[in-house]
């Protein structure tokens, strides 16, 4: 009985070390005043990778007030803070060195995002960089080298084994519960960030349209109007019909090619993926390139 316990201890022992020395960084999204939530449903998917899971933040200002947030989420072990005034605007030209050393420092098995303008444009960098293929929009972890993604516009489901040393993944935010943000004790530890950056590119500004309706990402409700509202004045009686809601007010390719709408107000493949809890459409063809952006809506 000894002998036999001993040899499935052995057998065991391969796997535990593996699990052990797994570890995954999830790369922290935020306007310098509050988290993205598309990071909590990213550090779910994390959990489902298994082994350790890190938190990287990088930000111009107010990082400490993202880290004490971040700190609060249950499972994360450890939160790696970078401020710099070069971080502003987040241009993946100088958040890449200090991702890639971090990367060469902890040796991360995964690196972890909520599929987003920023991290489509920060993380294939990464990836190219470490010559790995960066794997997108996941909306299934079978195990820490397998996953399950979309596509032809969602009418086809794939799973995929990589065998990269390092796994690239941004998660897409609507297959994933958010992380509860309570319960938690992660450490915080600070980055030194190179003098030296890259000086290819520089932050100008932004213009940002304010609105006091929910953000589109987040919405609990949606009203989205498409190429059926003949004319942009015409969204006026989708903004009425939101304003009652508490909704957000979304459009169709087709709206915002025919310059009825600004162009952050697309949901669909080359859009805002969202997943509100009532969806409500407006002059809308349901092509499935639409569709696709909100297919999730309960």
């Amino acid at each position: 009985m000894f002998s036999l316990t001993n040899r499935l201890r052995q057998v065991a022992s391969p796997a535990a070390q593996l699990y052990r020395c797994q570890s995954t960084l999830v790369v922290a999204e935020h306007n310098n005043e509050k988290l993205n939530p598309a990071t909590l449903h990213a550090i779910t998917a994390a959990k489902q990778l298994g082994g350790e899971i890190n938190c990287v933040i990088f930000g111009s200002q107010n990082t400490a007030a993202i880290a004490k947030e971040v700190s609060g989420v249950e499972g994360i072990s450890k939160i790696l803070v970078a401020e710099n005034a070069a971080f502003e605007g987040f241009l993946p030209e100088k958040l890449t060195p200090i991702l890639l050393a971090s990367q060469e420092q902890f040796k991360f098995t995964h690196i972890v995002a909520g599929a987003s303008a920023f991290s489509r444009s920060l993380l294939p960098r990464v990836a190219a960089k470490l010559d790995v293929s960066p794997i997108s929009d996941i909306i299934g972890v079978k195990d820490a080298e397998t996953f399950v993604r979309t596509i032809y516009a969602g009418n086809a489901i794939m799973t995929l084994k990589s065998k990269d040393p390092v796994k690239i993944l941004t998660v897409r935010t609507t297959a994933f519960e958010a992380a509860a943000t309570s319960g938690g004790s992660g450490a915080v530890e600070d980055l030194a960030a190179s003098a030296d950056m890259p000086a290819i590119s520089e932050y100008v500004g932004q213009e940002l349209t304010k609105s006091d309706r929910p953000d589109l990402g987040s919405a609990k409700v949606v009203v989205s109007g498409g190429r059926g509202m003949k004319t942009g004045d015409n969204f006026k009686m989708l903004y009425d019909l939101a304003d009652k809601l508490g909704a957000a007010v979304g459009a169709s390719r087709a709206a915002v090619d025919a310059g009825m709408v600004p162009n952050d107000m697309q949901i669909g493949q080359t859009g805002k993926i969202i997943a509100p809890e009532l969806y409500i459409a407006v002059g809308i063809s349901g092509a499935i390139q639409h569709l696709a952006g909100m297919k999730d809506s309960k």
